[in-house]
């Protein structure tokens, strides 16, 4: 009994896939698309497929890739000020 445990643990582990962010794309958004996610993030917090159906055209995984971003460029920009 403990060998499938085992093996799906491992099938497990290896299924997820994981990317970095330095291999995503800079993603274009409008002003308004960038305010209506500040102020739909405030909301509704990290419920991307909300998101995204307020904004045609886009997808709750590109949405998400565009905030982790946009956090990531503020919190580095914060660092060299202080």
């Amino acid at each position: 009994m403990e060998k499938p445990a085992r093996k799906q643990a491992r099938i497990a582990a290896t299924s997820s896939e994981e990317v970095s962010s330095i291999e995503w794309e800079y993603i274009n958004m409008t002003e308004q698309e960038e305010d209506l996610i500040d102020r739909m993030y405030r909301l509704v917090g990290d419920r991307w497929d909300l998101i995204a159906g307020r904004i045609p055209g886009r997808e709750a995984e590109e949405i998400e890739r565009f905030w982790i971003m946009r956090q990531r460029d503020r919190r580095d920009k914060h660092d060299i000020r202080h």
